[in-house]
């Protein structure tokens, strides 16, 4: 009887009484991780004290509106809420008007691609990864034999969150599969499916967790417990993923036993208390339920899988959304942003519009007033107050999960509605705040946040980089999706008698359009700074019959070209193109060898952050077509714009070449190398760096030839004789110089000092070793750069002249090998006018261990 009242309590609007909407019962998950291990007992009670809130009076909710909507004696009960929430009560036929999604199965990226290369290092991590390892706590929760060790991080067998991770990497894994049919990876996933069967059929009752059901009882209670919905949204949606992409159909029994054992925990929770306590117990992180329900009640039609779904949709949450107010800051913005997309969901089965409008105004707020310029947003995992973002630039900005889920968001809608800004923020989140998170080809190490203040750094954010086998944070296993599905939102299909096939990524990739019956390859040119134009070429092949059909392909023309200089053309024709923002549409019955091409100007832009303080307005971010850009330096974060000049006058790009200018000097001691280091403008000797650190940055040089037009090389042989000046790497504009014999050599902007203190003659080196230069001074005959190792630990280095006599010593300190810089130019990298030094920019995704900012001051 209870169930049955549920049903109409929900359908139709009936409210059987209040609850508080809160945020106080869910704590970051670091801070949740350091509240449950942490031997500081008063810091834990004083946080476990506020976790939960007590059902409350009527007048509860409406203490939640905010203050702006309400007029002095207006009352909004619940009832009235709940009702503006109910459902229309007609059921849409599934997907009705929407945008098609396309298979994983026929997509493939290019290898050679960014994304290409991203998702090949995912690969390898999934590869790479023990299935006794990941499912050791399964097994031990189960009473089953554990071989192996567990895996640490939040996965060890003493962290509540166990068994998270796992459930990504059912859906990484079957994404991956299905992106690139990999047969050891289908073997390795069907493997951790039997395995985590085996626990359940053990356990006998549908349970299936690495936990015991005990925090559940828990979590029932309103006690302390670290979020056990969330770990098994994440099992169930991984299950669901290897039967739909898959083909696994032991996956999919598997989930409907799961559901049927929470269907009635829940049920018995509000048949002992009330459907009042189960809403509280919902301030307890939850994360996707009723998404992956409503999932699963399009592939059953079960009104159970419905009905379970409608009660894991948070409604006070949903229902601030409803009203149209901007009044998530303080929320867990990764506890929340799933229920929306659950909700998105609601919509699409049942066709209330309210949940259309939800999903609509929280994108809208989102992106106005709680995003970066990555397309990211929150701060410390929580959102800020909204357009007060200036205040909020630190370590902890932009956690990865919720950039994963705010891309499904906005996919969400541009399916619904076909609208440009939604394909604009899918590529600029993507882009900015998914490829970035992996630590270049290494496999398995990810970031947990994106640092976004001045000087910081991937590296030393509070976590840092995670490690391959001991961190298994929510963002490695968001990390380990986003990269197995970077095809699923190149394209989407229009069905119809006319097929139409929307393509809105530019990502050099491979297509089976089978309705449009055609073979797409889509070919990107890598974007570079000095060349500023996103090239795109659409060919067209057929590997079955075509029946003469005619279709469209509507190629995406985004927001940030310009009109003014854009070009495309199909078979060599030129084609008029629609304005930044639209579509271009092509019909024709398409023929083997049919090919579109896309010439799309790039140009430097700036964006304020948001934040509507006047003192705020002049911190600006950079960008170059969809790539954020970082300044890299050490201090100095000011831009030079003069008045009414162009960014092209004050940021230019990196030419072409310079990559083969750049150099490191090194030198071997006692079995060690070190190499010459820009270190807060003295120059140093330091051991060898890793590549992709700052101090990898700071030992490489752009040699620059004084007084001659031959191009330089790194190669000894071709420069020895020349007059040369060294710039450091990440200090454009700034050189190396001395100050006489015996001083430290320093970096300044030469022009302060006089131009021949930083002119040297690269000769053959002193100690007559093959290969080796030294460096004499142009204006201190005789005298070289000189390295005072100390110990064989690095040291000063100086300007120091010969004696005349035969010192050996002398003759290896003044030798240096003359090998590649330790960094590079990325392609796309530009040069910026700073007030006391320039610096370079370069795209944030590229960026590993360096110090940067991503916002600058640009009032001077």
């Amino acid at each position: 009887m209870v169930g049955g009242f549920v049903v109409f309590s929900l359908f139709f609007g009936i409210v059987l009484s209040d609850k508080v909407c809160t945020n106080s019962g869910v704590l970051s998950h670091t801070s949740r991780y350091e509240l449950l291990y942490s031997k500081n007992e008063t810091w834990e009670k004083q946080n476990l004290a506020d976790l939960h809130l007590i059902p409350s009076d009527d007048h509860t909710w409406s203490s939640l509106i905010p203050r702006k909507m309400l007029r002095e004696g207006d009352e909004i009960s619940w009832n009235i809420l709940y009702r503006k929430m109910k459902s229309s009560g007609g059921v849409r036929g599934i997907g009705d008007g929407f945008l098609k999604e396309v298979s994983l199965h026929d997509v493939r990226l290019h290898p050679d691609s960014i994304h290409g290369l991203a998702q090949q290092t995912n690969l390898k991590y999934l590869l790479m990864l023990d299935v006794d390892r990941l499912v050791w706590s399964f097994r031990k929760t189960a009473g089953l034999e554990t071989p192996g060790e567990p895996y640490g991080g939040w996965e060890a067998p003493n962290v509540e969150l166990r068994g998270h991770f796992v459930g990504h990497y059912l859906s990484a894994t079957a994404q991956m599969w299905a992106s690139t049919h990999n047969a050891d990876l289908r073997e390795k996933m069907s493997s951790v499916v039997s395995a985590l069967s085996d626990c359940q059929r053990k356990l006998g009752t549908g349970y299936l967790s690495a936990f015991p059901s005990e925090l559940f009882d828990r979590f029932e209670a309103l006690k302390e417990v670290w979020a056990p919905y969330y770990t098994i949204h994440k099992i169930l949606a991984g299950l669901l993923d290897q039967y739909t992409l898959a083909g696994n159909a032991q996956a999919l029994n598997m989930t409907t036993w799961m559901v049927d054992y929470f269907y009635n925990r829940v049920q018995n929770v509000i048949t002992k208390y009330t459907i009042e306590r189960h809403w509280v117990s919902l301030n307890e992180e939850t994360g996707g339920m009723n998404d992956v329900l409503y999932k699963l009640h399009i592939i059953t039609g079960d009104q159970k899988h419905l009905l379970l779904a409608h009660l894991f949709d948070k409604p006070c949450f949903l229902g601030l959304l409803a009203m149209k107010a901007d009044d998530i800051s303080g929320f867990h913005s990764n506890t929340h942003i799933p229920i929306v997309v659950g909700s998105q969901l609601r919509y699409e089965i049942t066709g209330d519009p309210l949940y259309k409008e939800i999903g609509t105004f929280f994108m809208d707020i989102v992106n106005s007033s709680h995003s970066y310029a990555t397309g990211g947003t929150s701060v410390g995992e929580f959102w800020s107050d909204p357009k007060r973002l200036a205040s909020t630039l630190e370590t902890e900005n932009e956690e990865s999960c919720t950039t994963y889920n705010m891309l499904k968001v906005s996919r969400h809608l541009f399916r619904w509605t076909k609208e440009m800004a939604y394909a604009d923020y899918y590529e600029r989140a993507l882009t900015n705040g998914v490829l970035g998170i992996q630590r270049g080809r290494e496999p398995g190490v990810m970031i947990y946040m994106l640092p976004l203040r001045a000087g910081g750094s991937k590296a030393r954010g509070y976590h840092g980089w995670g490690t391959k086998f001991d961190s298994f944070w929510c963002c490695y296993g968001t990390g380990i999706e986003s990269f197995s599905k970077l095809g699923d939102s190149i394209y989407f299909e229009e069905e119809g008698k006319h097929p139409g096939l929307y393509i809105i990524q530019y990502i050099s990739s491979t297509f089976d359009w089978r309705s449009g019956q055609v073979v797409l390859n889509q070919r990107v040119e890598p974007v570079v700074s000095w060349d500023q134009r996103l090239q795109v070429t659409v060919t067209i092949s057929q590997e079955r019959p075509n029946e003469g059909i005619s279709s469209t392909l509507k190629l995406r023309i985004p927001l940030w070209t310009y009109s003014s200089g854009s070009k495309a053309s199909l078979n060599g024709q030129e084609l008029s193109l629609p304005a930044p923002g639209n579509f271009l549409s092509i019909t024709k019955s398409w023929s083997p060898g049919d090919e579109i091409s896309l010439d799309l100007p790039l140009r430097l832009r700036s964006e304020a952050i948001k934040d509507d303080r006047p003192e705020y307005a002049s911190i600006q971010a950079f960008l170059y077509g969809p790539y954020v850009l970082a300044g890299l330096s050490s201090g100095d974060w000011d831009i030079r714009i003069e008045q009414n000049a162009s960014l092209s006058d004050c940021i230019t790009p990196v030419p072409t070449d310079y990559n083969s200018h750049l150099i490191t000097l090194a030198q071997e001691s006692e079995n060690s190398v070190f190499v010459l280091t820009n270190s807060d403008q003295l120059i140093k000797t330091k051991k060898l760096p890793e590549p992709g650190t700052d101090d990898a940055l700071r030992a490489t040089f752009r040699l620059i030839l004084k007084n001659s037009e031959r191009r330089t090389s790194p190669a000894a042989k071709d420069v020895i004789g020349e007059k040369v000046m060294l710039e450091p790497f990440d200090f454009p504009g700034t050189f190396l110089l001395h100050h006489g014999d015996g001083e430290s050599l320093q970096v300044s902007d030469s022009s302060t000092v006089g131009t021949q203190s930083s002119v040297f003659r690269l000769v053959t080196g002193l100690d007559g070793m093959d290969g080796t230069v030294s460096l004499e001074s142009e204006s201190e005959k005789g005298c070289f750069v000189h390295s005072e190792l100390g110990n064989g630990s690095g040291g000063s280095v100086k300007l120091k002249c010969s004696s005349g006599s035969s010192d050996s010593g002398f003759q290896r300190a003044t030798s240096f090998t003359l090998q590649d810089g330790l960094s590079k130019y990325h392609p796309i990298s530009f040069v910026a006018k700073g007030v006391r030094r320039n610096f370079l920019l370069a795209p944030l995704l590229s960026l590993r261990d360096e110090s940067y900012t991503v916002y600058f001051n640009t009032s001077m």
